[in-house]
């Protein structure tokens, strides 16, 4: 069959030919059609994961969109190593599979589940987030930062506040229900200020998209500012601005602040799953907007080399 090949860590990979998956009992063939591209399958790629694969050669890509053997339309995730979802057939756990809901097409689909499901897992699933509670986006100007919006609105939340270094990606937010922008200035004292005058008015749940400094003056900001008895939920997400920070030990006991994680391992993947069939159906009743770009998986070796990430560049397999 058909695949892009990652032949060895950091390498682009290549179009050609892998062995095609065999199914195991239990397991169920599918015919793929779209799979995305997403940091976190670069990131496996380069061999910079925490889940990166260390056997090589392998299939990249950790999720997509296919045909089952019946002809149902189904999301599929994680296939079963060496194979991946950039490929003519994956094989996956027949409980990995998540049946399309009708009014859903296939690329939106294929574009929408790993970026919806950061935010949607770590809200739910992490923050316990509720109805009425306000949230703080930092990183929003990015695919996963602008569907974090579009679902924390879709949650319920009170207030969205979206943080974000463009002031025109800012503005933009504001159509998918940000209702309030920061920017992400080099001045650290106006950044200090205007952290805390927003936690000063209530801030229920951090949603970190970028870690690195942002995220160390939200901390600190954060324990000098909040209200007392209500505590912050933190929850790390992505690493767009770093992979460490430079955090005091005071600003854990200082103030009620609970720091989380949320990524592959720190939900149960039973959870996943079903996580992404609500995100899917949820696609639906709200219209949540994602921008696409299309690209043959032939190409795949002169999309990769680009550095943009948005719009989610979707990869077809015909």
């Amino acid at each position: 069959m058909k695949a892009a090949i990652v032949l060895k860590a950091g390498l682009a990979p290549v179009y050609g030919d892998f062995k095609e998956p065999i199914p195991a009992p239990g397991e169920t063939r599918i015919a793929v059609v779209a799979a995305a591209l997403s940091p976190v399958v670069k990131a496996r790629a380069a061999g910079s994961h925490y889940s990166s694969p260390t056997d090589f050669p392998f299939v990249v890509g950790i999720d997509g969109v296919g045909r089952l053997d019946d002809g149902r339309r189904v999301y599929f995730i994680l296939p079963k190593a060496p194979f991946g979802s950039m490929s003519q057939t994956a094989v996956v756990p027949s409980s990995q599979c998540v049946t399309l809901p009708d009014g859903l097409d296939d690329i939106t689909a294929a574009a929408i589940a790993n970026p919806g499901l950061s935010s949607w897992a770590a809200l739910k699933e992490r923050a316990r987030f509720a109805r009425g509670e306000t949230i703080l986006i930092n990183g929003a100007t990015g695919t996963s930062g602008r569907l974090a919006v579009q679902i924390a609105k879709y949650l319920g939340a009170k207030k969205v506040i979206a943080t974000g270094r463009t002031p025109s990606a800012l503005q933009s937010l504001k159509a998918l229900g940000a209702d309030e922008t920061i920017g992400l200035v080099e001045d650290t004292n106006v950044l200090d200020h205007v952290f805390k005058s927003h936690f000063q008015s209530g801030i229920n749940v951090v949603l970190d998209y970028l870690w690195g400094k942002s995220a160390e003056r939200l901390l600190i900001s954060g324990s000098q500012a909040v209200k007392e008895g209500v505590p912050i939920r933190f929850v790390q997400v992505g690493n767009a601005s770093g992979a460490n920070i430079n955090l005091p030990a005071a600003v854990l006991r200082s103030a009620a602040i609970e720091l989380i994680g949320s990524g592959l391992g720190s939900v149960p993947f039973t959870r996943i799953v079903g996580v992404v069939d609500e995100l899917l159906q949820a696609t639906v009743k709200a219209d949540f907007k994602i921008q696409t770009t299309t690209v043959p998986l032939s190409e795949v070796q002169q999309a990769w080399r680009g550095e943009a990430l948005f719009p989610r560049i979707v990869f077809t397999v015909s």
